[in-house]
């Protein structure tokens, strides 16, 4: 499998200390009326599932270790053009089916709070990346919870944007047709404060991806809590939330109240049926089954065998996605019955989120140790009901629970009113402190990737605002 040599292809610090020294020349050499690059010298890291130009994109596919990306995709290549450079990639779940970031081209991520937990997923590593305080920010991918369920586990902000915010052409594994509109690129930081600024940067019609489209984004600094209408959710999960989420939940209830917000507690026992909609959906609209996608990368054709043998180009995860898939399917009516539920889902949340925020965890529980989701995949319905609506979704840290281990809140706000959910986030930030760094952010910047962060880095906040 040659892990070790591969890890060393995925990053690209020669050319990003180059990229740097000629930032901090430009800025020295800056006229004071001389405009430049809002994110000029600022380093970033990219979801190995998203195309960056000479980089590696096989998403943890054995049978496309050696495939490089020609272009970037155009949410990376916009921050790019803004003076952003990237470090390299972090790792995914393979074919970034689950919450967890293992696969047999790099193998395991870990959570930077605890190496025996799990840093997420699909979008595991970059979770963890920003979370160690080895990269200021980076770029994700959201379909069933993928950026907010690492940016929980690693107490780090994560934005899913409003569908089409944001192209997501330069993806792999593509989300052609229908599904597209539950798929959303966006960024993850540790300051509340910067996502709006990113995510503006990254937006916009792409003309080559029908999906995306402009969208005027708004300012969160105009958004005023006072009066504002704030739905926590119970009973939404078919694994209660743990009692210290709760009470974390109940703390920034509490928080947005003495603000002024007008606060309510609703049932929505509908999500704890999402998942099955939510999978109808996703099948319907994708056109491309995982055998096939397999297929089209030249990978071996699967046996019941091999997998249930293990070992070979797989995780246990890929086994179980390919096994459920050589099994008998459910018939186009119950197909049409499960998306027609999956519409009724989407409508009430909407609803209830009306033009306020709906508060809800990504995960019923902290960080869990590695493996423990597998085969769980109802855990996933506190994330993919967002994604079924198309809303955006802040994911905002609410500080370390009693074994040290990130806890969290989902911020979700009506359709394009991404800097509503955003202002939120950057409340809870002010009250609850945000990101903490963990023990191991203390060796994050030492080696390779703390010589190649500029000058410019320490002000980000400051220059992308």
């Amino acid at each position: 499998m040659r892990p070790a040599r591969q890890r060393a292809r995925a990053e690209r610090f020669d050319a990003a200390r180059s990229e740097a020294a000629a930032a901090d020349r430009r800025v020295a050499a800056a006229e004071p009326n001389d405009q430049l690059p809002p994110l000029l010298g600022v380093p970033f890291t990219v979801k190995e599932s998203i195309a960056l130009a000479g980089m590696p994109q096989s998403a943890g596919l054995v049978a496309r270790r050696e495939y490089r990306s020609t272009d970037s995709a155009p949410a990376v290549q916009r921050l790019i053009d803004a003076g952003a450079i990237p470090l390299g990639m972090t790792n995914t779940s393979e074919l970034t089916l689950w919450m967890e970031s293992n696969n047999r081209v790099y193998g395991r991520s870990s959570n930077p709070n605890d190496p025996t937990r799990v840093a997420g997923g699909s979008t595991g590593g970059e979770g963890a990346a920003v979370g160690c305080g080895g990269s200021p920010f980076g770029v994700g991918a959201d379909i069933a919870g993928s950026i907010r369920i690492p940016a929980f586990f690693c107490g780090v902000f994560g934005h899913k944007p409003s569908s089409g915010v944001v192209s997501n052409r330069g993806l792999y594994p593509p989300t052609p047709g229908p599904a597209a509109s539950m798929l959303q690129t966006g960024p993850l930081t540790r300051c509340g404060q910067d996502l709006m600024p990113l995510l503006r940067i990254m937006a916009g019609r792409d003309p080559e991806d029908p999906m995306s489209r402009d969208v005027t984004l708004g300012d969160p600094a105009g958004v005023g809590l006072s009066g504002l209408r704030v739905t926590a959710v119970e009973n939404a999960s078919w694994v209660p939330m743990s009692r210290e989420l709760r009470d974390a939940r109940e703390l920034a209830v509490g928080a947005l109240r003495a603000t002024g917000a007008d606060v309510r507690h609703i049932s929505l026992r509908s999500w704890r049926h999402a998942l099955f909609p939510y999978l109808a959906t996703l099948q319907a609209g994708a056109g491309q089954t995982t055998l096939e996608l397999l297929a089209a990368a030249g990978a071996e054709a699967p046996t019941w065998g091999a997998l249930v043998r293990g070992g070979g180009p797989h995780v246990l995860q890929t086994r179980l996605t390919l096994a459920a898939e050589m099994l008998p399917q459910m018939s186009d009516a119950t197909r049409r019955r499960l998306i027609e539920t999956g519409r009724a889902i989407a409508t009430e949340l909407v609803e209830a989120i009306g033009d306020g925020v709906l508060l809800h965890p990504a995960h019923p529980r902290v960080a869990p140790r590695h493996g423990a989701t597998i085969g769980r995949s109802w855990l996933l319905t506190p994330t993919t009901v967002f994604n079924l609506a198309g809303v955006p979704v802040t994911e905002v840290p609410l500080g370390l629970g009693a074994k040290g281990l990130p806890l969290g809140i989902q911020v979700a706000a009506g359709r394009d009113r991404d800097h509503v959910a955003i202002a939120v986030a950057m409340e809870l930030e002010r009250v609850f402190g945000g990101w903490v760094p963990p023990a191991s952010c203390d060796r994050a910047f030492e080696g390779d990737v703390g010589r190649v962060l500029t000058k410019n880095t320490v002000a980000f906040a400051a220059n992308v605002s």
